[in-house]
């Protein structure tokens, strides 16, 4: 019977999250130095992963000797996929806001707010630029 645990609980040692990625403990010391796959730290300086950090080893071992993209092209790729990740995350919540705010101007025009005054706008999402001359 395998454990089961939460993909970011960072819960592994070193060695056994090198066997579970298929490299050298070594290998795993040197992507943390170049800030490729960074574990948590316990108070006595020992490494934890996670299972998405064994999941990250095993796409920077993928991208090296598959792809042939060297470390550094390997770290910018990891950086915008995190950042990409954020923008997705913000975006959810920019949304949800967002009909949030509706649902509330339809409950406010349905409560006697004079419906005059709401402006309706379209689904469609569109970018205006706008200069004065």
């Amino acid at each position: 019977m395998t454990p089961q645990f939460e993909p970011e609980a960072k819960v592994l040692i070193i060695s056994v999250a090198a066997r579970m990625a298929g490299m050298h403990p070594q290998t795993l010391r040197q992507y943390d130095r170049l800030g490729l796959v960074q574990p948590q730290r316990t108070a006595g300086g020992g490494r934890r992963y996670s299972a998405r950090d064994v999941a990250l080893l095993r796409e920077v071992q993928r991208l090296s000797q598959e792809e042939g993209v060297n470390l550094a092209g390997i770290k910018r790729v990891i950086e915008l996929e995190q950042w990409a990740e954020q923008l997705q995350q913000r975006v959810a919540q920019l949304e949800q806001a967002l009909e949030d705010a509706h649902r509330m101007l339809a409950e406010a025009g349905s409560a006697g707010f004079p419906s005059r005054d709401l402006v309706r706008r379209n689904a469609q999402r569109s970018v205006v630029i706008w200069r004065s001359t």
